[in-house]
């Protein structure tokens, strides 16, 4: 039998005790330190569920309390009077588009819709204030809720209404699902439906711009997600690779109590999302996304990190969906009408902005009314005229996605030529059809 032995080496020392031998060897010698994490070894056993070292939770960053007013130690930026109003409008905005589309989808004049901003006081400061503290040049790659980044960096309501009515005007062909936007001009990169694949993709997206000389250090890519997304692998596929790789990717996170209808306490056991950042080594910051200048604020400072350090940085904003999920979705089923009707009266982002311009004599009941009713009139002059708007021409069924037709595509298009030969004249539900269509569904040879 071989017997196995150790050399000795002159880098250990060792000393006796009681008949015990102890190590002597400091901690903080690179032999104490464990790879691949370089950590410290220690002799004491402990285990920890914070990141924050004391056990307490993740505080939230905020300068401006639900009255409007600075709280002590918070910086204020210098912002004009001009561009609050533009915030302002931004914010109102939102829930006044909720507030036609969701009516004209109960109508039965719109098939879907899916609320930008959870119908008033929901996520409104989460939207315009990240959207006002991005380069309009970033790449943004969406959920359902940033109509507001579009709005911001000029897309049109004209454009907002040929997309959620699917008319010839929709740059999408009337392809998508209401309210899953794209914009090539605006750096908008098109919605999907399928929850959080917009995360992995981003680091992709941001991969590719530090790879390109003309926009290296100059732009992010950026992903808007919600809680709920969060849970689903393509998250931690995100940031790993935006951590690992790395990529100039900013996540933000809007963290809204109730995903779809699933409340945080059945999501995740953990203290939210930012407690996950540092797992991946990327900087973190938890903020009060109810307060538009702590967003705007605490998003222009991950934009810097995420630039100088070509890396990662994670954004989580926390609010409170007021509104339901959906046109689908019925909210009272999973939570009191009370607490509700308490978030909305008690803190919204819109009132504690208008407060805080108020404070400065910036705005007052005046401006508020002719807002509300320019705004409104706005909407609802674009929700008509997008209404009268013909559908997409029966050939763009076909196109847009070959180069070169395949046989099959061809087969299919012989196929609705033939059937539109014999019924397109002589049924009406088809003859109805096609009246709606640009050109009147003339056949798509």
């Amino acid at each position: 039998m071989h017997l196995l032995s150790f050399r000795h080496s002159s880098l250990l020392t060792r000393a006796c005790s009681n008949g015990r031998t102890l190590s002597t060897l400091p901690a903080s010698t690179s032999l104490s330190r464990l790879p691949p994490t370089h950590s410290p070894t220690v002799s004491k056993l402990a285990f920890f569920n914070s990141v924050t070292g004391d056990s307490s939770k993740i505080p939230s960053y905020r300068v401006l309390d639900v009255f409007g007013v600075p709280i002590e130690g918070a910086k204020v930026p210098e912002i004009s009077k001009q561009f609050a109003w533009r915030l302002y409008e931004h914010m109102q905005l939102l829930p006044t588009l909720d507030d036609i589309l969701c009516s004209g989808q109960r109508q039965g004049r719109i098939p879907f819709y899916s609320l930008t901003s959870y119908l008033k006081y929901g996520e409104e400061a989460t939207v315009i204030g990240s959207a006002a503290a991005l380069a309009d040049d970033d790449e943004v790659l969406s959920q359902y809720r940033e109509t507001g980044v579009l709005l911001w960096r000029g897309f049109t309501l004209d454009g907002i209404m040929a997309q959620v009515f699917g008319n010839h005007e929709d740059s999408g062909k009337g392809r998508q699902i209401a309210v899953h936007y794209g914009s090539k001009q605006h750096h908008f990169h098109t919605i999907s439906s399928p929850l959080a694949t917009q995360i992995s993709q981003a680091a992709g997206v941001g991969f590719a711009l530090k790879r390109d000389p003309a926009r290296r250090s100059k732009n992010v890519a950026c992903a808007f997600f919600g809680e709920g997304a969060a849970s689903e692998g393509d998250f931690h596929a995100g940031l790993l690779l935006a951590a690992t790789l790395p990529s100039p990717t900013l996540f933000l996170a809007r963290n809204n109590g109730f995903a779809i209808s699933t409340p945080n306490s059945q999501q995740f056991y953990g203290d939210g999302i930012s407690a996950r950042g540092p797992g991946y080594g990327v900087d973190t910051v938890r903020v009060d996304g109810n307060d538009v200048i702590a967003v705007m604020n605490a998003v222009k400072e991950a934009r810097r990190r995420c630039l100088e350090g070509g890396r990662a940085v994670l954004v989580e904003m926390m609010t409170y969906r007021v509104g339901h999920h959906s046109t689908s979705d019925d909210s009272y089923v999973y939570r009191e009408r009370q607490e509700v009707e308490d978030k909305t009266k008690n803190d919204n982002p819109i009132t504690r902005f208008r407060l805080f311009m108020e404070s400065r004599g910036w705005w007052n009941q005046t401006n508020e009314d002719e807002l509300a009713f320019r705004l409104r009139r706005d909407v609802i002059k674009a929700f008509k005229r997008a209404e009268t708007v013909k559908k997409p021409d029966l050939k763009d069924i076909f196109t847009d996605v070959y180069a070169e037709e395949p046989w099959n595509i061809k087969e299919q298009r012989e196929e609705l030529m033939a059937l539109l030969k014999k019924y397109g004249q002589v049924w009406k539900p088809w003859q109805n059809e096609l009246r709606t269509l640009k050109n009147g569904g003339r056949p798509v040879d």
